[in-house]
């Protein structure tokens, strides 16, 4: 699902997979807080990115199952909802779906030394939305 200013952030994703609307890039964008949900995915959708959301990572999971595009995860760390927090989200995807980069982002301090997948970059909230911008398509073109 791209993002639509008409819905709510906790909208259920459609069944099954769907091609990227606009040919940008492809971030599956989790994080729990409505807000900064809706404000991050405005920010990448305004920067060429095509913006799927997901409120946790059981939801996450669900998306990369669905949806093969995917070319990299930006993930809150702090989800109360869900089976996992944004680490262990981030290291399963490393090892699920190697091909797909992670950008990890908290405003909790910075990671310890094992809470990050090899490869994995760290960003702290609050960041300037050119900084998440800059970063994340540097993370793109690494892994391309």
């Amino acid at each position: 699902m791209t993002s639509d200013p008409d819905r709510t952030p906790h909208d259920p994703q459609p069944e099954g997979p769907a091609p990227a609307c606009d040919g940008g890039p492809v971030v599956l964008l989790v994080e729990d807080d409505g807000l900064l949900l809706m404000e991050a995915a405005d920010t990448l959708s305004e920067a060429g990115f095509t913006v799927l959301e997901a409120p946790h990572a059981d939801q996450a999971l669900k998306v990369l199952e669905s949806r093969p595009d995917v070319e990299v995860l930006m993930t809150d760390v702090d989800m109360p909802l869900g089976s996992m927090n944004g680490f262990a989200l981030a290291r399963l995807v490393s090892r699920r779906w190697p091909r797909i980069p992670v950008l990890v982002v908290s405003g909790m301090g910075s990671p310890g030394p094992h809470d990050l997948p090899p490869g994995a970059r760290f960003i702290p909230k609050p960041y300037a939305p050119s900084a998440l911008v800059r970063t994340l398509h540097a993370t793109v073109r690494r892994a391309a």
